[in-house]
């Protein structure tokens, strides 16, 4: 029988060889690969609702219409029960689904000293429908529109629903109907939460803010219409030519901003010049007048 090795330094060198070989198979197969980043949040689709946000085991988060202002107004016992908070801290941009941008983002502090993630400023929930306070099932949106005030988390709201006490310019609490005191009023934003108004003495698609000093101080509300709550009917929006840009409208009233507005959700037009003139937009406004 022939050795296999001829010499016992070539029978070492092999030994060493193979050694070696063994080695950085072993690095090869123990060492780590990348790490997998878990998709937090993410766009689910649905027939009716369209593209809204959901976290990464698919249950659905909500805005509510009485955080405009930017802050977590969910602080009762029962709100908070029905209502949880969401949170994910040290988001990145890889734990976002496609669609979503991490600039959207931030976080919050409520009254209760928790942390609540927030998108486009709108403080982010999930909805317990059951008095056990268990979430509704991965896929549900059962919370749309619940009270009128809860509304599914969608990135191309045009339109949004504020719940609020106004205030004007003057400091005073108005009512819905532009006398002083104290009630909720619902009203209509942009998708940050920016009020938005109507002008009394505008007609059906005509607009009257002609002069320079009146276009400064209330820009038309321009943007292209996406989205809208499911309380309104998108049918009732429509567009006119202002200065070569499409103004929205609702009910053929225009509608604007209010440059003194410097916050979310702040009212302060209603009592310029004088209470109501400039009213915010709401939902049950009468068509305007031809």
């Amino acid at each position: 029988m022939k050795p296999l090795f001829k010499s016992k330094a070539f029978a070492f060198l092999f030994s060493l060889a193979v050694l070696a070989g063994l080695i950085v198979s072993c690095d090869d197969n123990d060492s780590p690969g990348p790490n997998k980043v878990t998709t937090q949040i993410k766009l689910a689709t649905s027939s009716t609702l369209g593209s809204y946000l959901v976290d990464s085991a698919g249950y659905t988060l909500y805005f509510f219409t009485r955080d405009a202002d930017g802050t977590n107004n969910c602080t009762s016992g029962n709100c908070m029960a029905a209502w949880p908070i969401y949170y994910k801290a040290n988001l990145t941009q890889e734990m976002l689904g496609e669609g979503l941008l991490l600039a959207d983002f931030a976080e919050i502090t409520t009254a209760s000293g928790a942390k609540q993630l927030t998108y486009k400023g709108w403080p982010l929930y999930y909805y317990s429908p059951t008095a056990n306070s268990v979430k509704e099932l991965p896929g549900e949106t059962k919370g749309e529109g619940v009270g009128g005030v809860w509304y599914v988390a969608k990135t191309d709201y045009t339109i949004m629903l504020a719940s609020k006490q106004l205030v004007g310019q003057d400091g005073k609490n108005y009512k819905s109907d532009y006398t002083e005191g104290t009630g909720v009023t619902q009203f209509f934003t942009d998708g940050k939460g920016r009020t938005l108004y109507t002008f009394t003495t505008d007609s059906k698609n005509t607009t009257s803010c002609t002069s320079s000093g009146c276009k400064a101080a209330w820009p038309a509300f321009t943007e292209t219409l996406a989205s809208v709550p499911s309380a309104l009917d998108k049918s009732l929006f429509g567009t006119i030519d202002v200065d070569g840009k499409k103004q929205l409208t609702y009910k053929g009233w225009p509608l604007y901003y209010f440059t003194q507005d410097s916050g979310r959700g702040m009212t302060k037009g209603v009592s310029v010049p004088s209470p109501g003139v400039w009213p915010v937009a709401i939902k049950d406004a009468v068509e305007a007048p031809n």
